[in-house]
């Protein structure tokens, strides 16, 4: 069901896309159809960014309810629903827009580590079978080949862009002084986890991967970017980067 349903179209429209490429370069096919597929899912990120932005705005409301409520978890739970509810906030839209996005962004990578070699069994009867690949992406570079240093490294700089970018950071309340709870401390943890450690371990996968992985990872990560700040300045707001 998953070749049938995403795998399969995504890689005979990759095909399709090399077929109208002068000199067949697979690097610019994968730029392509990853652009075209984030386009494609644009409205669901864009809600994700404009719901994070809310949450942002909120913040300060929160901290307060916090703070005051911090030995009366039932009605500190109770007014910070009030508060979502009464900015039309879903707390759990994020972690849906990522459901949502999750199975084709593995298919992507899985389209585009395959995509290495031709794959006849698969490709549509109207999809002309390519008779060759160019992997030197504008004769910089094997897409092929892993083990590419400045790829890698652009992976996992991109990636730590981004998450500067979505994730607001964690700003220490003045009753966290005293009260230093292990919730507190998880969170913390988990802050320093996703911005620093993920993007390094990134860098470290896409190192081992053939170039052609980066290469999607870095477009994407760059689209995510473009918009995210896009939206952000739309509403007058500085990004964090």
């Amino acid at each position: 069901m998953f070749k049938i349903l995403l795998y399969n179209p995504l890689y005979n429209i990759l095909i399709f896309i090399v077929n109208l490429i002068p000199g067949a370069d697979i690097g610019l096919a994968i730029v392509i159809l990853t652009i075209l597929v984030k386009l494609a899912i644009l409205p669901i990120y864009t809600k994700s960014i404009r719901t994070q932005i809310k949450m942002k705005e909120i913040e300060p409301k929160l901290k307060e309810i916090k703070k005051k409520y911090q030995k009366d978890l039932p009605e500190q739970s109770r007014l910070i629903m009030e508060v979502y509810k009464e900015n039309k906030i879903n707390p759990f839209s994020s972690f849906f827009v990522l459901l949502i996005q999750m199975p084709i962004i593995l298919t992507l990578f899985y389209v585009f580590r395959g995509s290495l070699v031709v794959r006849p069994d698969i490709i549509y009867s109207f999809v002309s079978i390519p008779k060759e690949l160019s992997f030197n992406f504008f004769g910089l570079f094997d897409v092929s080949q892993a083990h590419n240093f400045l790829m890698a490294f652009l992976t996992g700089f991109t990636q730590f862009l981004q998450v500067q970018l979505t994730m607001p950071k964690v700003v220490k309340n003045s009753f966290e002084k005293t009260s230093v709870s292990f919730q507190n401390d998880f969170a913390k943890s988990m802050d320093i986890q996703i911005r620093y450690v993920m993007p390094l371990i990134i860098a470290v996968v896409a190192w081992q991967l053939p170039a052609a992985i980066s290469l999607y990872w870095i477009t994407s990560n760059l689209f995510h970017l473009f918009f995210g700040l896009k939206i952000k300045k739309e509403k007058g707001l500085k990004h964090e980067i």
